[in-house]
């Protein structure tokens, strides 16, 4: 069986590399030990899949590891600092859609996780208490809307709506998958525009300000009356990637043509990567086809950028197209793994040699398989947070 342990996460990124004194090639030293095919769910929380397949079947489950938990990173913000002396303003609260997530941040800033009790009722009516005051707080929520996408939205509302009867100072959402972010236009006549509506209802609900991540298009951000922060979950895999010895020339590709800026702004980190861009025309919502291939991957490494994946029809097939115009090898990357069906029986079909998202949206078990791999954002919202909080620049963080 393949166990392994790492001292610190492959996502800690060069920036706190260059934050907390740490080498630079030391982290990637420790990320080179983990090698494909492996699932890793989060910073504090490690686990390997087995590489090898037995003889008749796939991976053996019994091979997996399991849970370890791992004492906060060294390099917690607030860990060397007595109780006493730590900021008590600073509050974090974890709906129920990615707590593992919100204990990883909570840890990188030397602070317990907020109480609260969320719960249902037999009816499915959602009941919220929060367990601790947050008088003149600066509360933070987090709260991926993923799927069930209405049930983790409904319960953010009620979340914000206690923390403002408990008189908080400011409640600030920190929302690493924003859902409803692709209805952010009307493509057909007497369409709605749910990416507005839900910006309307966070901030009639009570929020004072939004942290989101690597929304689906730039301009949804104008649909909030309330400050942004937009951050983005390029560092976290970019840092990966440079942690891999790919001896090959790499190429980034855009899998369609909505997002050839993103991967401009990836291919531009990445030793300054030359461009593809897959051209796509959509059928339908979920249904995708590939017609042709902008750009060269001939004997090259492809490294296909997107926000998210959801049923991979749209990845799977530029993928595809990438294999027969001659690409040595092709990585996935995106920042949300949606990962709705029948996404795993296409991504795990082997046709990509690694598929590396973030922990922004939790995956069960089941959404897991050999070719995955998932990298913790924790510290880079922990910063975000902590910024927030000393009315610092987010920017700063991303320079």
């Amino acid at each position: 069986m393949a166990a392994a342990t790492a001292a610190a996460s492959p996502s800690s990124s060069l920036l706190l590399a260059r934050r907390h004194g740490a080498s630079p090639s030391a982290l990637r030293a420790g990320a080179s030990r983990l090698r494909a095919p492996r699932c890793v769910l989060g910073a504090e929380q490690l686990r390997v899949v087995e590489a090898g397949k037995r003889a008749g079947g796939g991976a053996d489950p019994s091979a997996a590891a399991a849970w370890t938990p791992k004492v906060p990173a060294q390099e917690a913000r607030l860990f060397a600092l007595p109780q006493e002396t730590r900021d008590s303003r600073l509050k974090i609260f974890s709906g129920t859609a990615n707590r593992p997530l919100a204990q990883e941040i909570a840890a990188y800033l030397g602070v317990d996780l907020g109480k609260i009790l969320i719960k249902r009722f037999a009816d499915g009516e959602i009941y919220v208490q929060l367990q601790e005051s947050v008088r003149g707080c600066d509360v933070f929520l987090v709260q991926p809307t993923c799927s069930p996408v209405n049930e983790n939205l409904m319960e953010l509302f009620i979340m914000i709506d206690a923390c403002r009867r408990a008189s908080a100072r400011s409640i600030t959402v920190v929302i690493p998958y924003f859902g409803y972010a692709r209805a952010d236009r009307k493509a057909q006549g007497r369409e709605a525009i749910t990416a507005k509506l839900a910006a309307n209802l966070l901030t009639e609900a009570g929020s004072d300000r939004v942290i989101v991540c690597d929304m689906h298009s730039a301009q949804a951000l104008g649909y909030f009356d309330i400050p942004v922060d937009h951050i983005y979950g390029q560092p976290v895999i970019l840092d990966y990637l440079a942690s891999k010895t790919i001896s090959k020339d790499l190429v980034v590709v855009s899998p369609d043509v909505g997002g050839v800026v993103r991967a401009r702004a990836f291919a531009k980190k990445l030793s300054d990567a030359p461009l593809a861009i897959v051209d796509k025309r959509r059928q339908g919502h979920n249904l995708s086809e590939v017609m042709h291939l902008i750009g060269d991957v001939k004997g090259k490494v492809a490294i296909m950028v997107d926000d998210m994946i959801d049923t991979a029809g749209t990845i799977t097939s530029g993928a595809a197209l990438l294999k027969q115009e001659g690409a040595e090898a092709v990585y996935a990357c995106c920042t949300h793994a949606v990962l709705s069906p029948p996404a795993i029986e296409r991504l795990s079909g082997g046709i990509f040699e690694e598929v590396i998202v973030t922990n922004s949206i939790l995956l069960p078990e089941d959404k897991c398989f050999p070719q995955l791999t998932v990298l913790s954002m924790a510290n880079l919202v922990a910063e975000t947070i902590w910024h927030v909080h000393r009315d610092g620049s987010v920017s700063s963080i991303f320079q």
